[in-house]
């Protein structure tokens, strides 16, 4: 069986390809003709002001902090080359910038995302302009009456001494990718967070090129890389936002109706429904609630025959069974309703926490442990004569989900 990445790890494939096209472009950038050979320079300006636009406009605060990050530590390493590629500046901007940028993004990956325009978000602006200005002065060590000469003694300690990246830098690298890695592992089982597995790559590649600083080239192309893989991690992570639901991982509303236009003449729909789910609400609370809707969309998610499940609304999902008629996918769905059937959710009532269990085998908790009972009700449907349209199949499943109710619920009905 060939290898298949798990779906979980799906954000990882496209700054994967980012990096082996910037190992690409290295190996054919010398056969660039003279006319095109300033895009060496010129191209990682445009992707870093680019990533810095698509942060801002799509309202990403960890992401504009990465992009600015690495257009400030690239605009300063080009100017200090201007003093010579050996020169003490040379050094001095190149030291602080392998400690910055990966600095910034632990700040920011340990502060929890609140979007670019937000409460006293100028600290953030404050915060560059400091370290510019810090750069710059010890840049300027010796060559001013306010920068002593202190620091050309500092950048030879073995913790900051380059190039390649100093020691320090390394271990800040390793905690910013340790730190974005985290935030990004999947916690539910169905997907890595793309912005944060789009840092994690960024880092990889900023250090690839504070490695190979003292190649301009090499620096310019993966410069450029860490810079398109956060464009494409923004655009990631505002798709599984605007097609994902949040709460149950599933795909949303949007994902839906672009599944519906391209499903062909044959197909079923399911719509589902969680039983007396305002009962949970009202009785326990609106987080058990959230759990009930968590435990049926775990169950609908594994729904066999070429099924796919996705959150219609509130306490209701869809099913589309492409290729597939009502026969076949009633014991998929009757499958999956009897799956919701044996488990329940234990309610604590001193916590208030609910634990979703198989109720086969369970043993007897104590007294302040309440089972809640969880079913849905089914109704399916297919294109004919009286549904010509999937809006039209779409409301006979409503139709028969009805009739499923009336008939005691916890049933599948077409």
């Amino acid at each position: 069986m060939p290898f298949q990445l798990p779906p979980s790890l799906s954000p990882i494939i496209a700054p994967g390809l980012i990096l082996l096209a910037a190992m690409l472009a290295l190996a054919v950038g010398p056969s660039l003709p003279a006319s095109l050979s300033g895009l060496n320079e010129l191209g990682p300006y445009a992707v870093l002001v680019l990533a810095a636009g698509v942060a801002f406009g799509f309202n990403r605060g960890r992401a504009l902090v990465a992009a600015v990050s690495l257009l400030l530590a690239y605009v300063g390493y080009r100017f200090a080359l201007d003093f010579g590629a050996q020169s003490y500046p040379v050094r001095a901007v190149y030291a602080a910038l392998a400690l910055l940028v990966p600095a910034n993004v632990i700040a920011a990956l340990l502060l929890a995302e609140r979007g670019v325009r937000h409460h006293r978000d100028y600290r953030w602006l404050l915060a560059a302009f400091a370290e510019v200005a810090l750069v710059a002065w010890i840049a300027s060590a010796g060559h001013g009456a306010l920068a002593g000469s202190a620091w050309h003694g500092a950048l030879e300690h073995w913790l900051l001494r380059s190039p390649p990246t100093p020691w320090l830098g390394r271990l800040l690298f390793a905690g910013a990718v340790i730190a974005a890695v985290w935030r990004a592992w999947p916690r539910d089982d169905t997907h890595a967070a793309p912005l944060e597995v789009g840092l994690a790559a960024m880092l990889a590649a900023f250090f690839v090129a504070c490695e190979w600083a003292t190649r301009p080239g090499v620096f310019g192309v993966y410069t450029s890389a860490a810079g398109a893989i956060l464009i494409v991690a923004v655009l990631q992570e505002s798709y599984r936002m605007a097609f994902r639901d949040e709460l149950t991982g599933l795909p949303g509303r949007r994902a839906l109706q672009e599944a519906l236009a391209a499903l062909g003449p044959v197909y079923a729909i399911a719509m589902v429904d969680v039983d007396h789910f305002k009962q949970f609400n009202d009785t326990h609370g609106h987080d058990v609630g959230d759990q009930v809707l968590k435990l049926v969309a775990a169950r609908l998610a594994g729904v066999q025959g070429g099924g796919r499940a996705f959150r219609y609304g509130g306490e209701e999902f869809a099913v589309l069974f492409p290729g597939a008629t009502v026969a076949q996918a009633l014991p998929q769905l009757e499958s999956v309703r009897g799956a919701v059937e044996q488990y329940g959710m234990v309610m604590r009532d001193d916590d208030r926490r609910a634990d979703d269990q198989p109720r086969s085998g369970r043993r007897a908790g104590p007294t302040l442990e309440q089972l809640l009972s969880v079913t849905v009700s089914i109704g399916v449907a297919a294109p004919g004569r009286r549904a010509r349209t999937s809006a039209e199949v779409m409301k006979a499943a409503d139709e028969a989900l009805y009739r499923a109710k009336q008939r005691g619920r916890n049933r599948v009905e077409r």
